[in-house]
């Protein structure tokens, strides 16, 4: 599986202010915030429940990964998709970094992996 995640009882704009929040406290910030909701509506006027994909990212980690294998990039940074699934119900969901960098053939990525996986846990838990 390349994912985990919860539903979280609350207003949509209220749960994407917690998710960054725990994030703060793991030592990510979000680097991109891709509303695709707004982004669906302009583009190819559909409409969307709300629907945001932040990209997290921890600097100390992402250069840690970086220097242990430079491609790495590709798979940076760790999204996580805020979705709006009914009324006052948000699903917040979680690449699985672990997973991710098991695509790696190069460097020792594992570990850095499980570690940066404990602590999306850990925000997933917060919520």
């Amino acid at each position: 599986m390349y994912s985990f995640g919860k539903s979280v009882a609350g207003a949509f704009d209220a749960v994407v202010e917690q998710v960054i929040a725990a994030l703060k406290v793991e030592g990510f910030g979000i680097i991109t915030d891709i509303d695709i909701q707004a982004t669906m509506k302009a583009k190819i006027d559909v409409e969307r429940a709300p629907y945001r994909i932040l990209g997290a990212c921890n600097p100390k980690l992402a250069n840690e990964a970086i220097n242990k294998e430079p491609s790495i990039g590709l798979l940076l940074p760790c999204n996580v998709v805020v979705r709006e699934t009914g009324d006052n119900e948000v699903m917040v969901e979680f690449m699985d970094p672990a997973a991710v960098l098991g695509l790696s053939q190069g460097g020792d990525l594992k570990t850095l992996g499980d570690d940066v996986k404990g602590r999306l846990e850990r925000v997933q838990a917060a919520l």
